[in-house]
């Protein structure tokens, strides 16, 4: 199967960090919130606003910056 539409074969709990390079190709939202993602490091985050409780973003994350996200348990999928 293309890797670029395969489900996620993995998952990791996720820290917010405004630097820590994290690269999933999908997130969990556990508890809602506000989530600040950078698509690329080299890119501004962009907040995703009131994202409710069992969402799964379906964005690249390169960064889930810990300014600008209140959501919490967020997991990782790659």
């Amino acid at each position: 199967m293309d890797p670029s539409i395969a489900p996620a074969s993995r998952a990791a709990a996720v820290t917010p960090n405004d630097t820590a390079i994290v690269g999933a190709r999908a997130l969990y939202i556990g508890t809602a919130g506000d989530v600040a993602i950078a698509p690329r490091r080299d890119m501004d985050p962009v907040i995703f606003r009131n994202v409710p409780a069992g969402t799964i973003l379906p964005v690249h994350a390169a960064i889930v910056a810990l300014t600008g996200t209140t959501a919490s348990n967020i997991i990782a999928l790659f």
